[in-house]
């Protein structure tokens, strides 16, 4: 375990560019809907990555500003955004296809909760008034080859999101390979969970937030 203690919590931009930096090089990577997005920002061009979106698309650049705008050239989450030399368009199908093929080397998605063993919970938290929102998350978590999520490591009510066993319905199973969130790193092997860096808590304050041991060797 890494003991080793910042004195603030990352912020979105912050663990955005952490989570760039970590998807290797030459990838094919899915951003999700919502925070996953802003990892576009921080990809830079020496490390090759295509990114590709699930309405279409393959080699998406950064988000679009100012005179970059363009109405029809969106992503999944119909944020503007740019294309980069060499960027391929088709249907929507084909797109889902390249997704369920095992073609996507890395995903990034966000999540209500992930469990200790790599399930992930991201489409509705069960509640009676709650609107699903499954779009392609399904396809991604047991299509792509690693599954990185990004969210904040506790609830506003403080309970931690990383979890014994999932509480709310799963979008997938054993598929969340690492976890990025704004008071660590986590890395989810098959012996349990392993924290790779803790952020505004001490290791052990985390540890004394979780309902579960974290691996320590």
């Amino acid at each position: 375990m890494i003991t080793a203690r910042y004195d603030e919590k990352l912020s979105r931009q912050q663990l955005a560019e952490l989570v760039a930096a970590d998807i290797p090089a030459g990838s094919y990577v899915n951003l999700g809907i919502g925070q996953p997005t802003t990892v576009s920002d921080y990809l830079t061009p020496e490390q090759g990555v295509t990114l590709h979106t699930e309405n279409g698309m393959l080699g998406m650049g950064p988000a679009a500003q100012g005179d970059e705008v363009d109405g029809d050239l969106i992503n999944a989450g119909k944020i503007p955004v740019t294309e980069l030399p060499g960027t391929s368009y088709f249907h929507h199908a084909d797109s889902f296809a390249m997704m369920r093929g095992g073609h996507l080397d890395v995903c990034v998605l966000g999540a209500f909760q992930v469990s200790a063993g790599g399930d992930l919970a991201n489409w509705s938290t069960g509640a009676a008034d709650a609107i699903p929102a499954v779009g392609g998350a399904m396809d991604l978590a047991i299509g792509a080859k690693d599954v990185f999520v990004m969210m904040s490591l506790f609830a506003k009510d403080g309970t931690a999101k990383i979890v014994p066993q999932l509480g709310y319905p799963a979008t997938g199973l054993g598929c969340v390979s690492r976890v990025y969130t704004d008071h660590g790193v986590f890395h989810i092997e098959e012996a349990g969970v392993r924290l790779r860096q803790a952020y505004g808590l001490s290791a052990e304050e985390i540890q004394q937030r979780l309902d579960f041991e974290l691996l320590t060797d």
